[in-house]
């Protein structure tokens, strides 16, 4: 009887359990423990409240009325639960999150898609080894070195050529 309570909230410890890396796993187990003490407890009390057996009690109880009362009251006699002021907002908070990862997943595929693009251009490029100073040129126009267009000095680093400021420098001629 009981089991039926909780079978509709019962919680996929193994799935939770893949998910919890190697530093934080005591901190599960423990977390896990006290789970299962509640469990325990709860499980050990029926589903329902047993039945109150009147006819006994007014067999035995000598005052008249008395069992009669209680068990008005006792019939009469309801337990207030909490009403549910939350789920609502953690319906909306779920939906938002659902539409963050919804739109990081786009993002993701988006920045995977340009990835592979890289990865192919990668991968139709002459080796480092077997590439000539021209086929660099092509390949990295940005970074090679271009003596007709762009003539740099040796050693050919941006500090050492001719038309280079210090960010220093162009602060003090600003001032």
């Amino acid at each position: 009887m009981a089991a039926r309570r909780i079978a509709q909230s019962s919680v996929n410890w193994s799935a939770i359990a893949e998910r919890v890396p190697e530093n934080q796993r005591p901190v599960y187990l423990a977390f896990k423990s006290k789970s299962d003490q509640y469990l325990r407890r709860v499980m050990q009390y029926p589903e329902k409240a047993p039945t109150i057996d009147w006819s006994y009690y007014k067999q035995r109880v000598p005052i008249a009325g008395m069992v009669d009362d209680f068990e008005k009251q006792y019939s009469a006699l309801t337990i207030p639960y909490p009403r549910d002021t939350v789920s609502s907002q953690i319906d909306a908070q779920e939906k938002e999150i659902k539409a963050d990862i919804e739109k990081f997943k786009k993002e993701s595929n988006a920045r995977i898609e340009e990835y592979k693009k890289q990865l192919a251009h990668l991968a139709s490029l002459i080796p480092f080894d077997q590439m000539t100073l021209e086929d660099f040129r092509e390949a990295y126009a940005d970074a090679s070195l271009d003596a007709i267009n762009r003539p740099t000095l040796w050693p050919h680093d941006p500090e050492t050529q001719p038309d280079y400021f210090e960010k220093e420098a162009l602060l003090e001629e600003k001032h």
